[in-house]
């Protein structure tokens, strides 16, 4: 008889950027942890991802089958958009959009949809209105949708982007709000820190949501801490889309991906503190926990 197991109960989603890497053993699976159980092991600590490696090439609608197969019950995958639909295919419909669609109806026949996203490419500026606002309405109605813009010209239009909010508020589609400011606050203080100033958007935050799934995406430092302040700044934030009934949605990035869910992890406790004293916390690191085990017994 298999085993089921639980995401964690968190009073929002929280998780890293990518669910697997060859630094997290015993941060997010113990050490030596077979590849194939890694998936299965991250939906274990955290309770949502963002699928990032949908934006460079989709699975097999087999291996989307393995994904919700695998995951945890109550677990979510955001997935992005391919960059042959975002950044080079002009925003149609194609034989490749409906394959997304097909493997994101999957995982939410398994209920392990979150808001796959749309991350609009840097040179797509807000005269393309007309055209976003035509792509989004070709998306299955009932599947959760969120949409990225970047280009300056989006923030820097009172009224255009009241026009892009109120489309995406009419569609009951959610906008990712990108937060690079813990990113450029400072020099970097390594190689991947300042390779990662050099790709990254520096974007205007908007504390704004257009539907009940709101995005964030925080980018911190490789010293976790160093982006304390910007978290504090959103816990107030995503607690009252919390207490209004919404589901927020909260992704920690850092420059080397090592660090990711130590941010993550960090970002919860301080909601926790501060917010929910009586909410479960994420998931201790398998070190730790055997750690703590061995010291128990």
């Amino acid at each position: 008889m298999s085993i089921i197991h639980q995401t964690p109960a968190f009073p929002f989603a929280i998780g890293c950027p990518v669910w697997s890497s060859d630094m997290w053993g015993d941060i997010v699976y113990p050490k030596r942890t077979p590849r194939r159980e890694w998936l299965s092991w991250y939906t274990r600590m955290f309770n949502t991802v963002e699928g990032n490696s949908t934006f460079y090439a989709l699975p097999s609608l087999d291996i989307a089958k393995r994904w919700a197969n695998e995951a945890a019950e109550g677990f979510e995958f955001a997935l992005k958009f391919p960059r042959d639909i975002s950044h080079e295919g002009n925003l149609r419909a194609s034989s490749l959009l409906e394959k997304f669609v097909e493997i994101v109806t999957i995982l939410d026949d398994g209920h392990h949809a979150g808001p796959s996203f749309l991350q609009l490419p840097p040179w797509f500026d807000s005269s393309r209105l007309n055209e976003l606002e035509k792509f989004v309405q070709l998306l299955p109605s009932h599947l959760p949708w969120s949409v990225e813009v970047r280009h300056p010209s989006w923030f820097q239009n009172d009224s255009v982007e009241a026009h892009l909010n109120e489309t995406l508020v009419s569609l009951k589609m959610d906008r990712v709000i990108f937060d690079s400011r813990a990113l450029f606050q400072s020099p970097p203080d390594d190689e991947i820190e300042a390779e990662s100033q050099k790709r990254k958007p520096n974007s205007p935050v908007r504390f704004v949501r257009t539907g009940n799934r709101p995005v964030i995406r925080i980018v911190g430092r490789n010293r976790v801490e160093l982006a304390d302040q910007y978290v504090k700044e959103w816990l107030p934030v995503v607690d009252q889309w919390v207490r209004d009934g919404c589901r927020p949605y909260v992704f920690t990035h850092a420059p080397d991906d090592a660090f990711a869910p130590a941010f993550a992890r960090r970002m919860a406790d301080f909601y926790r503190d501060q917010f929910r004293p009586d909410a479960s916390p994420l998931p201790l690191p398998p070190a730790t926990a055997k750690q703590m085990t061995l010291f128990d017994e």
